[in-house]
């Protein structure tokens, strides 16, 4: 490795004068980062804000927004939903998968609805109104919507509440929560340093983190902090050497970031012996309209249904990625087709049609007893109004009739080419694992104590999930956890 990418430690002994001094310094500026810097700034910390870019937001900015929370915020209550904690926690602990931190979900559960005053506060709109039906990005500014609470397994866990909480804009909030953000940490005074790229971290004789080395237009910039560092520069999806040693399945598919997730907050810690958890897993947005899924079945490389249509779509991406290697379709019939409003289609169209099943699974590729099969099973359940084998619920289970169609997820929401070749592979990801960390922030090394002076939050850390996740928990878990780093660091000294 260059000596340029390099992020091996910087003795403090060896820097002869600082040419930047603040009491936190925090790097990288989306949700987490925005968080930190206001809770630090408010805990009467000097706090500086490095990021790669010309200005706040990160993937952030580029987000649906979606910030999940529940325990019965104003939100629900104003939309007919009670909720509490412990259901909130329940589903959380099942729906994030196996390796999900128990104490974390329990204190992002309980202090859910503080978190949503607290971002309220911070002038984030919410709407008081429902979006009822699945979907990736809701076409309309509603605040509410279900991600799979009301679903099979979940429903029968806890009692089901909508939790996805979205800021007041059409389609992708992202933009608005992050100029909120950005705008409150400003306010209590945090500064930020643009164009400026964290290379390596600068630590003391007894191992404490005294702050940063950073490149600006060319130039080495060093950077004490006085009381901490907080790392918020997200995951590593941008890094495929990084992916290759850690998450090879999340290789050759879109990559879901600002383009700046190159796991370097992350290496940055790895070089003072930080531990990581949750390396290998990873978020997987399928190139599925929900609304349709929900109305038909989705059926793999084999005809056969593997998941219930009706659930959070990430949770079919996950399953199709990691499970069925993305040889996945949607099959449906006219009705269900039309039933979803053109606008909320993003340009899909069936890849494949049919009077029969057997034509469709021929025209598909698939074995066409088992595809015929699998729409017989399914139209005999959907008949009698459920579904034995996957628990979709009754609201989405109709026969289908033919004419048929068929949906090649690999072919993605892209118009076609040229050529009229639209196949990719139909999914888009991000990494979930990150540097260990404790419940405010600090990140832990092998043996599990901290290092001092070293915080990180968002997805440069691993907090709440495990090998699963639901839209929201980044956005909710970054702005969280960036809170309690951020004050954290601002009481160090």
């Amino acid at each position: 490795m260059s000596d340029r990418n390099s992020v091996a430690p910087r003795a403090a002994a060896d820097v002869r004068a600082y040419d930047i001094e603040t009491d936190v310094l925090v790097v990288g500026y989306g949700c987490a980062g925005s968080a930190a810097a206001f809770e630090a700034a408010a805990g009467g910390a000097q706090v500086l804000v490095l990021d790669r870019m010309s200005g706040p937001g990160g993937a952030s900015a580029l987000s649906g927004g979606e910030i999940y929370l529940g325990g019965g915020t104003p939100i629900q209550r104003a939309c007919g939903f009670d909720d509490d904690p412990a259901a909130m926690a329940a589903f959380l602990s099942a729906a994030l998968g196996p390796g999900a931190d128990p104490d974390k979900i329990t204190r992002y559960c309980e202090d859910s609805v503080a978190h949503f005053h607290w971002l309220a506060d911070r002038g984030v709109p919410f709407n008081p109104t429902l979006w009822d039906a699945p979907a990736w990005v809701p076409p309309t500014d509603d605040g509410l919507m279900w991600l799979g609470e009301n679903s099979a397994p979940f429903a029968e866990l806890a009692a089901p509440a909508p939790r996805g909480h979205r800021p007041a804009a059409a389609d992708f909030g992202g933009k608005l929560l992050m100029d909120r953000l950005a705008g409150a940490a400003r306010s209590a005074g945090a500064t930020m340093l643009s164009d400026t790229r964290a290379t390596c971290l600068i630590v003391a004789g007894d191992g404490t983190v005294v702050g940063a080395v950073a490149r600006r237009y060319g130039a080495e910039l060093t950077v004490r902090a006085r009381r901490g560092v907080v790392l918020t520069t997200g995951g590593f999806v941008d890094n495929d050497a990084m992916l290759a040693a850690h998450a090879p399945k999340l290789l050759g598919h879109t990559k879901v970031s600002a383009g700046t997730d190159d796991g370097s907050g992350i290496r940055m810690a790895q070089a003072l012996g930080a531990a990581v958890r949750h390396m290998a897993t990873g978020q997987v947005g399928i190139s599925l309209v929900p609304g349709l899924a929900a109305r038909g079945m989705v059926v793999n490389g084999n005809g056969q249904r593997f998941i219930n249509e009706d659930t959070y779509p990430g949770r079919i991406g996950q399953a199709a990625l990691f499970r069925q290697d993305m040889r996945t379709w949607v099959v449906l019939d006219e009705r269900a087709f039309e039933e979803v409003p053109e606008p909320q289609r993003w340009g899909v169209r069936p890849t494949h049609v049919a009077e029969t099943a057997e034509e469709l699974a021929d025209l598909m590729d698939l074995p066409a007893t088992a595809l015929a099969d699998t729409i017989r099973r399914y139209n005999s359940f959907a008949s009698r109004g459920v579904d034995p084998e996957f628990g979709k619920a009754p609201r989405w289970l109709r026969p289908l009739a033919p004419p048929l169609a068929a949906i090649d997820v690999r072919a993605g929401v892209r118009p076609p080419s040229e050529s009229g070749d639209r196949r990719g592979t139909g999914a888009s990801v991000f990494t979930l694992g990150g540097l260990h960390t404790s419940l405010d922030g600090a990140v832990l090394d092998i043996d599990g104590a901290p290092i001092p002076g070293l915080f990180a939050a968002g997805r440069a850390a691993s907090n709440l999930h495990g090998e699963g996740y639901i839209s929201g928990t980044s956005l909710g878990d970054g702005t969280f956890f960036g809170r309690r780093a951020g004050a954290a660091a601002a009481r160090t000294d």
